[in-house]
């Protein structure tokens, strides 16, 4: 009987390891399709990279991503449905950022009139918290 107990204690010692072996495992596999999704979508962003210097030190302007085309719809929506989301989720800052990068990519996108309002609607919803 004394045998069944210590067998009994060593399985249940066993699944509480394997237990915690595999929180820890899907938690870092989690992290890791995190850090990969952030790093797919940042890649889509124009990054300011600093400029090749000459010898001298001198740096040299780097220009400015050009736009995209006008005729990229989906794109387009999909910035100013996720900016949409984002203030409706209580989260103004991202949400106007998403505006200022979706009429940064596309000045002359259908969305302008109903981006610039939301900004200015929720630059005062940001201004009251």
């Amino acid at each position: 009987m004394r045998g069944l107990f210590w067998l009994v204690l060593a399985g249940c010692a066993a699944t509480l390891v394997w237990l915690v072996w595999h929180i820890r495992r899907k938690a870092e596999e989690r992290r890791l399709a995190e850090e990969a999704r952030v790093a797919a979508f940042m890649s889509g962003l124009p990054v300011a990279r600093p400029a090749p210097s000459d010898t001298a030190g001198a740096s040299m302007p780097v220009a400015p991503p050009a736009p995209a085309h006008a005729n990229d719809v989906a794109p387009q929506r999909l910035l100013f449905d996720a900016a949409h989301k984002a203030g409706e989720a209580g989260e103004p800052a991202l949400a106007i950022q998403l505006y200022a990068r979706l009429l940064a990519r596309y000045p002359a996108t259908a969305f302008a009139g109903e981006a610039r309002a939301a900004v200015e609607r929720l630059k005062k919803k940001l201004v009251k918290n």
